[in-house]
């Protein structure tokens, strides 16, 4: 683990966190009530994830994830950025497009979400929210914490925890990787489902 002694705009360089230059729109979307009992089910290249969500400390963040997996927004992107021991990042949805690759990192919905900073740790499995130096510019990019990541507690949304699926979080954070931290192979997430606790784990 790298050493601590990281500033903020240090961590985000490390992250390669969204800059989402062309998202001028900052206004959120609506939030209502989230289910505590649905759960994200994240099929990808090389197997499926499912995380649950914390709409008690994060409640705008989990709605948001929701809605754009709920819209098909998530379908056929990748994760672009894998830091070995570190996080693997995704959710961009110019990772659509392949003649796009020069821009991979910088998209985003069109709003912005405002921080929802907790007590909950970036250990292995955590999933969080990517953002620019301003703390209230997360949108659609998230990582999944592969290690753990404490220096990264109070500066990051964590909004979910992996429950299922560890080895495929291995198998994505292990793969080769080129300039940029982007995978040699490109990591593809088939689809985002949000579907009840009890259908994701049977």
């Amino acid at each position: 683990m790298k050493k601590l002694l990281l500033t903020l705009t240090a961590i985000a360089a490390l992250c390669g966190l969204v800059a989402q230059a062309e998202d001028k729109p900052k206004t959120e979307s609506k939030v209502s009530t989230p289910n505590s009992d649905e759960v994200a089910v994240i099929n990808t290249v090389e197997g499926t994830m499912v995380l649950e969500f914390w709409p008690d400390v994060a409640p705008k963040h989990v709605e948001n994830f929701k809605k754009l997996a709920k819209e098909g927004f998530y379908d056929g992107t990748a994760f672009h950025r894998v830091i070995k021991k570190f996080m693997i990042q995704g959710g961009d949805p110019l990772t659509k497009d392949d003649s796009q690759q020069a821009r991979w990192g910088t998209g985003g919905p069109g709003w912005k979400v405002a921080a929802e900073f907790n007590k909950k740790s970036h250990v292995r499995g955590v999933l969080s929210a990517a953002r620019s130096q301003d703390p209230n510019s997360a949108g659609s990019q998230f990582f999944i914490c592969h290690d753990q990541a404490t220096f990264l507690d109070g500066q990051y949304t964590a909004f979910g925890k992996l429950i299922k699926g560890d080895e495929v979080l291995e198998k994505i954070n292990s793969t080769p990787t080129g300039p940029n931290d982007r995978p040699t192979k490109k990591m593809t997430v088939t689809s985002v489902k949000i579907v009840p606790r009890e259908e994701a784990l049977k």
